[in-house]
């Protein structure tokens, strides 16, 4: 059992105890951390118009990343891949909200759920 799983759990046992003792507002979980769940996605994006990053696309595809998450270790940490050959892009592992944040990001084309098929053998 998680951690936030037991808090909680032990939270709702404590209130069905002792219902009198137990107010809103004594309670406080903000040290309780919720994690976001995070899926691999595909971000299309414009060459660069800069020089230096047309050279190296990679690091377009982190500074873009890490405009969002924060810093360049969050971003690199999240980073899959870097396409950098037919198209420019890159995959990384992103919340829902970090997906809306670089969508809205200049020279973001696309960005869509990364899938994987499975191929029919006969």
């Amino acid at each position: 059992m998680k951690i936030s799983h037991f808090i909680i759990f032990a939270f709702l046992l404590l209130l069905h105890i002792f219902p009198d003792s137990i107010t809103a507002t004594s309670i406080s979980m903000s040290t309780a951390t919720v994690e976001t769940p995070t899926s691999v996605h595909i971000v299309y994006m414009q060459a660069p118009e800069e020089e230096k990053y047309r050279q190296n696309l990679e690091v377009y595809h982190i500074r873009t990343l890490a405009s969002i998450l924060g810093s360049e270790e969050a971003a690199k940490d999240a980073l899959i891949y870097s396409y950098k050959t037919a198209t420019s892009g890159f995959s990384a592992k992103l919340t829902s909200q970090q997906v809306n944040q670089i969508s809205e990001l200049p020279g973001v084309l696309q960005i869509v759920p990364s899938m994987t098929h499975q191929l029919h053998k006969k």
